[in-house]
Parts: structure tokens; sequence; C-alpha cells
């Protein structure tokens, strides 16, 4: 747990800096997460194979999944924020703030790096490799095996995924019983690592390219 904990106290450094200095934030919470894993990877684990020919198709129809599937729940009228939350998502055009040239791509590439890197592994080690088995056996969840299924685990991390998305709640439910579905099928913490790698590449890129700041 404590690489995923300690990368969501790095968050919280987004409101130490000023806007235009956001992308120390972005830095120090990739860099420390990962001097984390670093740190205590003895503690891990087998990491299993990345099974690309898997992982990266899978990465795709998650990211299309997040994307057209918000829409669509928009337009179902299941959008908005997790009534568990107060307020509203407010959707700012990063520019505003940061101008369109170097401190603006600068905060981008970080932000991208940190999500493809930082990002997936502490997701990954705590949602699959821990809180799936977690939730069949706590008290002695090491000694489950990775990947096995129980319908408890399967929905219920599925369903607790909407706390850490709030405002894409409905269709995080759909891409954690994807994610989950996957690993149960590959038993490879690697293999979710690469799909939620893609995932998070192929998203932010399609953000940038149709100026979509929505899912920033």
């Amino acid at each position: 747990m404590t690489p995923y904990m300690a990368y969501l106290l790095l968050l919280g450094l987004v409101t130490v800096f000023p806007p235009r200095c956001e992308w120390v934030a972005i830095a120090a919470r990739g860099v420390g997460a990962l001097w984390i894993c670093w740190v205590l990877r003895r503690y891990f684990p087998a990491w299993g194979n990345p099974y690309w020919v898997i992982a990266v198709p899978a990465g795709v129809l998650a990211a299309g999944l997040w994307y057209g599937g918000q829409y669509l729940f928009d337009g179902l009228g299941l959008g908005g924020r997790l009534p568990l939350y107060p307020g509203t998502n407010v959707v700012e055009d990063p520019r505003d703030m940061l101008g369109a040239g170097n401190l603006f791509w600068t905060t981008v590439v970080l932000r991208i790096s940190v999500a493809v890197t930082a990002v997936p592994i502490v997701e990954e080690l705590f949602w699959r490799a821990f809180l799936l088995r977690a939730f069949i056996n706590w008290q002695d969840f090491e000694h489950v095996p990775l990947g096995k299924f129980t319908w408890s685990s399967f929905l219920g991390t599925a369903l607790l995924s909407t706390l850490q998305h709030p405002d894409n709640w409905a269709v995080s439910i759909l891409c954690w019983l994807l994610f989950n579905g996957l690993f149960c099928w590959t038993r490879s913490i690697l293999c979710l690592v690469v799909t939620h790698a893609v995932t998070n590449l192929v998203l932010y890129m399609h953000v940038i390219r149709v100026d979509d700041w929505a899912f920033w």
C-alpha cells in the first residue's frame, strides 16, 4: 500500500506551488513514487510477463472506453460527480494559466511521463496485486494467488474505484472490470502496468489532439 499512499500524499504538492510551477509538483510526485517503489521492491510479488500482444490492444480499448463511455453516460444522465463528493468538476484549459509556449509543453510532457510510469506502477500494485487479494483474505492476502477470482473482489474493487474517479465514476467501474478481468486471465502485474500505461498515454494524447481538457 505504501507506494500508492505516498503518491496520493505527493499529489497534495500541487496546492503548494503556484500554477506556473505545477511542473515541479508533477515531477516531485513522479520521482518520489518511483523512488519509494525502488526502495520497497524486494517486498513486491513477482511481476510476471508483459504480454505485449494482449496489453497494448487492451490499453487502447480501455482508453476508448474511458473517453467514449464518459460521453455515453453523460448522455444517459449518469455523468457528473459522484454524489458523495461536493461541488462540480471544473474544466480548465491549462493554456489559460501557462500560455501555449515552453512552460505549457514542459508541464504536459511531465504529466504524461508520470501518467505512463509512476501511476500505472503504484496503482496496479495497490489495486490488482494487493486489494484484489485482500478482498479475498485480508489477514493473509500474501498467500492468495495473483489473479484469483471471486465475485466479491472482482466487483468490490471496481465499485471502490469510483472513489478515485468521482467525476468519471460510471466509466471507472467498466474500466476496472476490464482491468480486473485481464488480471484474472494473465495473472501478471506487469501486463496490467503496461495496459494501464498505454491507456493513460492514448487518452492524454487524444485529449491534446482534440483539445478536450475534461479528461486532463
